[in-house]
């Protein structure tokens, strides 16, 4: 075996095979919803972007070890995919919504059906910062919210920040069985530089693009390829979650 040997058996990518690589070259590099039907045309998967062409092309290769089952499925039976522009993300997020609403596709969870009010709670610990979500505030606790729907994906965002934050030499590998994939338990204890990390998270309920810019900058420093790609996308929409609604 040669040292620039590469893997055996390449990634699967279903969608590049359904589309074509034409389809994710031409997409707009602009805020939109992107809807996915399967071969009834029925839609199974709504979904926003910041930028669809970037958010697209990250559905094209199926590594079953870097993703969750659930997803794995919903590539497997999409054979299209329709998207609409937007003239921004707020509005991508709103008309994201409203069709979540009003046709709730069987592979959405987040937005469809209503789900209760929950707070963020996190406790600064000995050795790091334990958070959780809670349904009212509870004595002992720094709180934020209620947060309304979202609030477990939120979570799983934070957790995976967090983590590459304070624990960026494990890597997201490195997570407790079930964490990356948002499979938290009721509370989730991060080790060590506790106080950094409730510096950030009260940073972003007051500055949220800035908050989210520098812990980038930091994250870049330690992490790479789908990882930083991945963190990236769990800031975007911590930045969105935590914007002052207008």
């Amino acid at each position: 075996m040669t040292g620039g040997q590469t893997l055996l058996f390449p990634d699967a990518k279903p969608l590049v095979e359904r589309l074509g690589a034409d389809f994710f070259r031409q997409l707009p590099k602009r805020p939109g919803v992107y809807l996915m039907r399967d071969h009834t045309e029925a839609i199974v998967y709504i979904g926003k972007a910041k930028n669809l062409r970037q958010r697209l092309g990250s559905y094209r290769v199926a590594n079953p070890d870097r993703v969750p089952k659930r997803l794995l499925r919903l590539l497997k039976c999409v054979v299209r995919i329709d998207y609409q522009e937007c003239t921004d993300e707020n509005a991508a997020l709103a008309q994201e919504a409203s069709l979540l609403r009003e046709l709730k596709p069987r592979f959405n969870r987040a937005g469809v059906w209503p789900a209760p009010a929950k707070v963020l709670a996190w406790k600064l610990e000995r050795d790091g910062i334990t958070l959780c979500l809670q349904n009212k505030a509870e004595e002992g606790w720094t709180c934020h919210g209620p947060l309304k729907g979202g609030a477990s994906i939120m979570l799983a965002s934070l957790v995976r920040v967090f983590w590459a934050l304070t624990c960026a030499e494990r890597g997201l590998i490195g997570m407790p069985a079930g964490w990356f994939h948002g499979r938290l338990p009721e509370t989730i204890h991060l080790p060590a530089q506790g106080i950094q990390a409730e510096t950030w998270l009260t940073a972003l309920t007051t500055q949220p693009e800035l908050t989210t810019a520098a812990m980038l900058s930091t994250i870049a420093a330690g992490h790479q390829g789908w990882q930083l790609e991945l963190l990236s996308q769990d800031l975007e929409s911590l930045t969105l979650f935590y914007r002052p609604r207008r």
